[in-house]
């Protein structure tokens, strides 16, 4: 149970309504990824179109940039607030076309591409949106409770997505996800609108023009890449994306179905033990928090890293779960560390920005999708996971060695920079 310092955050009405808001739409998106990879893997029997179908999800990881740019000018709420609507869109429209009947893997596929336009800067945005309204002492705690929405979604999402799936079909099972982003909207909207920043406010009244919207972005651009502290974060969430999430998020329909050769349950299962082991990193965090979050941003890479290495060799889906369990809470401290390390050394100016091109950083989990499905038609999935997570532990330490130094200062936590 969160202690009083873990639950300073849930003081702030902001925070109190965010996190239940993005609580649902992790819900929806935990549950919308498994039945619809399930579906394309048994309608296509091609773990090339799995794999296709996850790299869909992220084709906005492009333009991320641009909603860290959106994000500071017209306010994180509000763009949140566009983005959820357009989840709930589209949920809506696959419903009623699955209740029709006439559900195809190409209509998915469209809608994947689609739904994926704009669900990769929502992590971003809603990150950003929190330190918005939280203080600067409470962002670690801010930011492991805010990691437990989507931990706690991918447990019980994965469950109940499963489930219903395979009770009651596709069109019943999708009311559901339908109507946690429905709700989900309700309850960002309730948030109150940021107020102006007070520079974007004096310039406004000093007659200042705004500077064009392609400015802000190549001033983000090279924001990030004056501060070495922000490289170094943003070269961790670009290897764990191309290398460790697929292993553990896009494949597990191919492992649940093809090695293990369990039923979608077995693969709800499987989901859920990952971010079982997730919910209690960011619970742990958020109790205990980090002085030392640059470090244990590095560890918890190379924890991460020896767990899915052990996990691909498990003859079984009862040694897969516990290995899952075991990467899932180190993968919670890496992402969580690595968004503390993000926000520390970036000015409140630039937070959409540098928000964004993390989410740009994304794009390489669909080039790693891509290759992994490739490989693994080649080579099986035991030896591509091996390589995938070798490769991991190579570069994190690599990333440690080159910037020691500045990930050193970064542990040091100073005003606004």
């Amino acid at each position: 149970m969160l202690g009083p310092s873990g639950l300073a955050p849930f003081r702030v009405r902001a925070f109190r309504l965010q996190w239940p808001a993005d609580l649902l739409t992790s819900c929806a998106f935990e549950m919308e990824t498994l039945i619809l990879g399930w579906y394309v893997l048994v309608e296509t029997g091609s773990v090339l179109l799995l794999t296709l179908f996850g790299a869909l999800q992220f084709g906005g990881t492009l333009i991320a940039p641009m909603f860290g740019v959106a994000g500071d000018r017209i306010g994180h709420r509000s763009l949140l607030c566009a983005m959820r609507a357009a989840y709930a869109v589209l949920a809506a429209i696959l419903m009623a076309v699955a209740f029709a009947g006439a559900l195809s893997p190409l209509l998915v596929f469209i809608i994947a591409g689609l739904n994926g336009l704009v669900r990769p800067s929502d992590l971003g945005v809603r990150i950003a949106l929190v330190a918005d309204n939280i203080p600067r002492d409470q962002l670690v705690a801010a930011m492991g409770i805010s990691r437990t929405t989507s931990d706690c979604a991918r447990v019980g999402g994965a469950l109940a997505g499963a489930g219903m799936f395979a009770a009651f079909g596709m069109g019943p099972a999708y009311v559901a996800v339908a109507s946690c982003y429905a709700l989900g909207l309700l309850l960002t909207l309730a948030i109150a609108p940021t107020p102006p920043r007070p520079h974007a406010a004096d310039a406004a009244q000093a007659g200042y023009q705004r500077p064009s919207a392609w400015r802000d972005l190549s001033e983000g651009l090279a924001y990030v890449w004056s501060k070495p502290q922000l490289l170094a974060a943003m070269s961790i969430a670009f290897l764990v994306n191309m290398t460790a999430y697929p292993q553990s998020n896009g494949l597990l329909p191919y492992v649940a179905k093809d090695i293990y050769r369990i039923d979608q349950t077995g693969l709800g299962y499987l989901v859920a033990s990952f971010a079982f082991g997730a919910l209690l990193g960011s619970v742990a965090l958020s109790l205990r928090g980090s002085d030392r979050p640059a470090r244990l941003m590095i560890l918890s890479a190379l924890g991460w890293y020896t767990m899915l290495l052990l996990f691909a060799r498990m003859p079984g889906p009862y040694g897969a779960v516990v290995m899952l369990a075991l990467a899932g809470f180190m993968q919670s401290l890496c992402m969580v560390t690595v968004a503390v390390v993000l926000l520390r050394v970036t000015a409140e100016k630039f937070r959409g920005r540098v928000m964004g091109v993390r989410m740009l950083v994304i794009y390489s989990l669909p080039l790693g999708l891509l290759a992994a499905g490739a490989l693994i038609d080649r080579i099986g999935f035991p030896a591509t996971a091996t390589l995938y997570s070798a490769i991991g532990l190579l570069f994190t330490l690599l990333i440690a060695l080159r910037w020691r130094t500045d990930l050193r200062n970064a542990d040091v936590p100073t005003g606004v920079r």
